[in-house]
C-alpha cells in the first residue's frame, strides 16, 4: 500500500506532518495487531477443526479490546487520521468487514453493534465509490452486475 501510495504522488498519505504521523501510527497499529489477533480469532472461531473454548474466548476478548480502541478514537474522528487515508483502508479490510458482518459470521458473537462509532465509520468507508468498485473485482459470486472477474483498466468499470 505504501509503495502504491508513494508511486502515485503520496495518495492517501496526509501532507500535514501531524496527520501523517497519526496515519502511520494507526497503519502500523493495524499491521502489528489485526492479522495476528483478528486472524487468530477467525481461525479458532470459524476454521479450527476442533472448537476449543479457551482460545476462542482469548482471541475474542482481544478482538473486542481492539474494537474498543477504535471505537473510542472514532468517537471524536471521522477518519483515522483527519482525512481518509491508508490507515482507514488497512483497518477497514479487517475490522470494517468484521463489524459489517462479512467476516467469520461472528458479528453477533462479538456484539459488534455495540461499537457504534466503528460501525458508522465502516459504513462511511463502505459507501465510498472506489470501495464499492473494489469489492466487485475478482468477485465470482452474486449477480452479474456485482461481479468483475478480472480488472485490466479503469474502463472496465464503465457500464457494468
Amino acid at each position: 500500500m505504501l509503495y502504491l501510495a508513494e508511486k502515485f504522488g503520496g495518495a492517501f498519505i496526509p501532507t500535514d506532518p501531524g496527520m501523517r504521523v497519526e496515519m502511520f501510527s494507526w497503519l502500523f497499529w493495524q499491521m502489528g495487531s489485526a492479522p495476528f489477533v483478528g486472524g487468530g480469532f477467525g481461525h479458532f472461531y470459524a476454521y479450527a477443526p476442533i472448537k476449543q473454548e479457551y482460545p476462542i474466548n482469548r482471541y475474542a476478548m482481544e478482538t473486542k479490546r481492539q474494537l474498543d480502541v477504535l471505537d473510542q478514537h472514532l468517537a471524536d474522528h471521522e477518519w483515522m487520521a483527519g482525512e481518509y487515508s491508508l490507515a482507514d483502508m488497512a483497518i477497514y479490510a479487517w475490522y470494517g468487514n468484521l463489524v459489517l458482518g462479512r467476516a467469520y459470521n461472528a458479528a453477533e458473537f462479538l456484539n459488534v453493534a455495540s461499537y457504534t462509532h466503528v460501525l458508522a465509520w465502516a459504513q462511511r468507508v463502505d459507501a465510498r465509490p472506489a470501495v464499492i468498485r473494489g469489492r466487485r473485482v475478482n468477485r465470482s459470486w452474486g449477480e452479474p452486475h456485482e461481479q468483475m472477474p478480472e480488472r485490466h483498466s479503469a474502463a472496465d468499470f464503465n457500464g457494468g
